[in-house]
This record gives structure tokens, sequence and C-alpha cells, in this order.
């Protein structure tokens, strides 16, 4: 079983950056499909990214494209969502997520594992 764990979140103002962090207790994250998901009051949970972590292939929705960035480090074990020039909309309870399969998707049903989410909140 693996259980993953957000930090990070806070509140930050429009333009500011942060930095959210996901570590998974239980095993490593060497053959897993890791993604970010978030989900704003009254909207459904959305895709923000993902990576492949043996080919270190990410993808992004077109509404963060260029402004946050996914990456991890084996070493640390630790999947990170680098979000700059936040924006009002950024506003969202994020969500790490982890897959048994390396590939990373966009589609929320492929995931298996879920953390409890941490709130970010852009002030204009």
């Amino acid at each position: 079983q693996v259980q993953l764990v957000e930090s990070g979140g806070g509140l930050v103002q429009a333009g500011g950056s942060r930095r959210l962090s996901c570590a998974p207790s239980g095993r490593t994250f060497s053959s897993y499909g890791m993604g970010w998901f978030r989900q704003a009051p009254g909207k459904e949970r959305e895709f923000v990214a993902a990576i492949t972590w043996s080919g270190g292939l990410t993808f992004y929705a077109d509404s963060v494209k260029g402004r946050f960035t996914i990456s991890g480090i084996n070493a640390k074990n630790t999947v990170y969502l680098q979000m700059n020039s936040l924006k009002p909309e950024d506003t969202a309870v994020y969500y790490c997520a982890a897959r048994r399969i390396a590939a990373a998707v966009r589609s929320l049903v492929s995931y298996d594992y879920w953390g409890q989410g941490t709130q970010v909140t852009v002030s204009s």
C-alpha cells in the first residue's frame, strides 16, 4: 500500500510562486507514474501535470503549461510541482496521485493512490 502526503500549500499573491511536494510512505516512486490534480470549489477534479518516471516525460494541462513544472528526485523519493506566475484561478486543493504503471497519463481514473490534498489560495 502506498500513502501519499502533500505539502507546500498556502496563501500566495497573484504573480507569486509556490512549490508543492509529494512524498510517499511505504514504497518508493521508481516504478510509478505520478500526477498532480486540482479541485476548485464547485468544480470537478482536473488534471494539472504528470511525469513518466523512467523516461522523464512530462505532460501539462494547457492552463498551466509554461507556468508549472513537475519534477521528481529519486534520491529524495519526492515529486514536486513548481508553480510560477500564479493566478487567482489556480486556487484549488491540489492532489498528488500515483499509478502502478510507470507511464504517466492525464486520466484521473487511471491513478491508484491519492494524497489528502493541500490547499493553494491565490489572492488578487
